[in-house]
This record gives C-alpha cells, sequence and structure tokens, in this order.
C-alpha cells in the first residue's frame, strides 16, 4: 500500500488457521470475566466491553488533557501517545477474545496475534488546533453506520461460536468481517477521541 494512501491508524489480526480450543470458546463469557475486570479498573475506563470495540478503550484514553494541550500549546505529549496506543491495544485483545478471533488469553502487554500501529503525530505540522473541539460530531456517521456493523458483527460471532463448537474453525468470511468492523472502529476512535490525526476515517471496512 503507499505510505501516503495509509490511513495513519491500522489493525490486523492472524487468521487462526488451525483448530480453536472448543472448551474456551463455549464458556468464552465466563472466562473472559478476570481480564475484563483488570481492564475495567483501568483508570477512568467507563466503557462496556460486550458491546462495540470503539468502547473497549473510550474510557480510559487521555481525552481531554490531549485536547486541551492541542488547543493552546499544539502539543502532544509522548507518554500520553504511549498510554493512549497500549490501552487501545490491549482494549482490543480483550474484544477479539471476546469475539471468538483468537483463543490465546489477552495478554497486558505483548501483542499476540492482534496487530495495531497508530502514528504519533507532529502537533504543530499535523493537527489543526481548533479541530478536536469538533471531530466528534463530525464522526457522527461513523456512529450511525457502526451501529449497525456492530449488530451485524455480533450475529457473525454467534454464528461463528456454533462453527467453531461444531467444526473448530471460525468462517473466514465472517472473520474478516468482524476485524473490519474492529478496523474501521478503531480509525473513529483514533479520529475523534485519541486524536492523533485529522484525517476523516474513511467508510469502509478494509
Amino acid at each position: 500500500m503507499d505510505p501516503q494512501s495509509r490511513y495513519p491508524a491500522t489493525l490486523s489480526i492472524d487468521y487462526p488457521d488451525r483448530p480453536l480450543d472448543r472448551f474456551t470458546s463455549f464458556f468464552r463469557i465466563i472466562v473472559l470475566i478476570p481480564i475484563a475486570i483488570v481492564l475495567a479498573l483501568l483508570p477512568g475506563f467507563t466503557g462496556n466491553w460486550s458491546n462495540d470495540d470503539n468502547s473497549y478503550a473510550a474510557g480510559a484514553i487521555v481525552f481531554l488533557p490531549a485536547l486541551l494541550m492541542i488547543l493552546f500549546r499544539q502539543k502532544y505529549p509522548r507518554w500520553w501517545f504511549d498510554w493512549n496506543l497500549a490501552v487501545t491495544k490491549f482494549g482490543t485483545r480483550v474484544g477479539a477474545y471476546f469475539a471468538l478471533l483468537r483463543d490465546e488469553y489477552p495478554s497486558t502487554d505483548e501483542d499476540q496475534a492482534v496487530h495495531i500501529t497508530i502514528d504519533y503525530p507532529d502537533a504543530q505540522r499535523d493537527l489543526n488546533r481548533w479541530l478536536p473541539l469538533v471531530k466528534w460530531f463530525l464522526a457522527i456517521p461513523h456512529y450511525v453506520v457502526l451501529f449497525f456493523l456492530t449488530i451485524a458483527a455480533l450475529a457473525c460471532i454467534i454464528i461463528a461460536w456454533f462453527a467453531i463448537l461444531f467444526t473448530g474453525r471460525y468462517p473466514r468470511p465472517l472473520f474478516d468481517f468482524v476485524v473490519g468492523v474492529t478496523r474501521w472502529s478503531l480509525r473513529v476512535t483514533v479520529y475523534a477521541f485519541i486524536l492523533t490525526t485529522d484525517r476523516y476515517p474513511p467508510f469502509s471496512l478494509s
């Protein structure tokens, strides 16, 4: 992909081209509880891990301080960025585990099979200081689309749950769709809440 056309936030999840663990898949909601508690205890976390991936990290990321720093100082402190990236990765790993995309238990610090990149911005050069005030509003069309896509993704997860129990495999078309919805949601989160890019997210699963 041309680096100029690549969105400054990417997500890929390795397809498990092997039999998945049927036992942990059957009891996924139960075995997820300990790591979901850890995620929920992160400072400021208010998201609902059982909903869409946009909410996995939305409560724990540094949002308002970053907005004010960009607005008044045109700076994005690197350690705030590193925190936001780490929380986003962690939340997405938990989300991928919930969605049955992988059967490795989510790590708090290792990427495992979930690969996320978010470009660190040069705030003075890359970011309009006023745009963070309205990005959440400009992203409303994405919220509407993601609402329906999330419902479809949840239906795919339920179908995949039965498929794993009977065949041990996650149907590849369903896997790609759920990953695509997660990727779309990540780009919206990066644009509207992590605030590292002014580039409007594409309406695309790819």
